[in-house]
């Protein structure tokens, strides 16, 4: 517990990225698979997780970011897209893995599809979008962690244009929207702010226990 505190300590939101070092192939596949193992609400993960590569794309999605260097600079850029307008078809895709994954009949799982088919069925289209979106969150936070473990910087953005960001990557035809972004690499020695001290509310500040 203590590294992972050093670890979490240790990262920062990197301004500047080493253009010229790449994460290696088995750190990405890691962090990839931790992003997959995330918590989700009913474990319905309701987005998908764009890495982007390409640079000319990049270049493109840059300017949709007010021209922030870290778009272009790091070694990769994930984008969290939360589905729009979440329905049974997604329910019933998540039901059938589970009874493939578990080896349990669909028709025993009858009562959870349909409390989550009811409990979605209640929320209107923008309450359902704002619910999806949320949850990309949590797989932003676990990618953020679990890039501290390997000592890789990870710096999450929301100063994007999103309708800019979807009509670059086409996510209107995909159902998706881009809800938050993270870039992905190795910090540059030039970078100032890797020598901030952390500025955090102290224990008092921050936690209540009732």
């Amino acid at each position: 517990m203590s590294t992972l505190l050093e670890n979490l300590n240790w990262r920062y939101a990197t301004k500047k990225f080493d253009a010229t070092k790449k994460i290696s192939a088995s750190d990405l596949n890691t962090l990839k698979e931790a992003v997959r193992l995330s918590a989700s609400s009913y474990g319905l993960q309701p987005y998908k997780v764009i890495i982007v590569e390409n640079p000319e794309i990049r270049e493109k999605l840059k300017a949709a970011a007010y021209g922030q260097t870290q778009i272009t600079d790091a070694s990769q850029l994930f984008i969290f897209a939360n589905d729009l307008n979440l329905g049974a078809v997604s329910v019933d895709n998540y039901i059938a893995n589970i009874s493939e994954t578990r080896g349990v009949p669909v028709d025993a799982l009858g009562g959870f599809s349909d409390m989550m088919k009811g409990t979605i069925a209640n929320l209107s289209d923008d309450a359902k979008n704002i619910w999806t979106a949320k949850q990309t969150y949590i797989a932003l936070g676990t990618l953020l962690s679990a890039a501290s473990e390997l000592k890789i910087d990870a710096t999450p953005m929301e100063g994007f244009n999103a309708a800019q960001f979807n009509e670059i990557l086409g996510f209107d035809k995909l159902g998706l929207n881009a809800s938050v972004i993270a870039t992905v690499g190795y910090r540059h020695d030039e970078d100032d702010a890797q020598h901030y001290k952390k500025v955090r509310k102290s224990h008092e500040e921050l936690f209540i226990t009732i």
